[in-house]
């Protein structure tokens, strides 16, 4: 069945990097759309990036040039390169996987912690 794995979150200081990955089983995530959503505290889970099946990329306005969403097909993950992080972007990231039909799937999260 279809599942979704999210690692990589942890806590880092402002202008620190973080490397999430979303390692997809169950279908081919190259065949998909592969989107990172986010949660904060209090807040309704946003877009932070997507990739359609076929590579077009798409970005929230306040992670353009920070943030970069990218897919390995040997591995069949996804990853969201994160640089600058600033306080705000504190949440719980999710990869979630539409599907042909417009079905979707959410993987359990991973927290990011953004402090100094």
């Amino acid at each position: 069945q279809v599942q979704l794995v999210e690692s990589g979150g942890g806590s880092v200081h402002p202008g620190g990097s973080l490397r999430l990955s979303c390692a997809a089983s169950g279908f081919t995530a190259s065949m998909s759309t592969m989107s990172w959503y986010r949660q904060a505290p209090g807040k309704e889970r946003d877009l932070v990036a997507s990739i359609s099946a076929g590579g077009l990329k798409n970005y929230a306005d306040d992670v353009k040039g920070r943030f970069t969403i990218s897919g390995d097909d040997v591995k069949n993950t996804v990853y969201l390169q994160m640089n600058s992080l600033k306080p705000e972007d504190t949440a719980v990231y999710y990869c979630r996987r539409t599907n042909y039909y417009g079905a979707n799937s959410w993987g359990k999260g991973t927290l990011v912690t953004v402090s100094s």
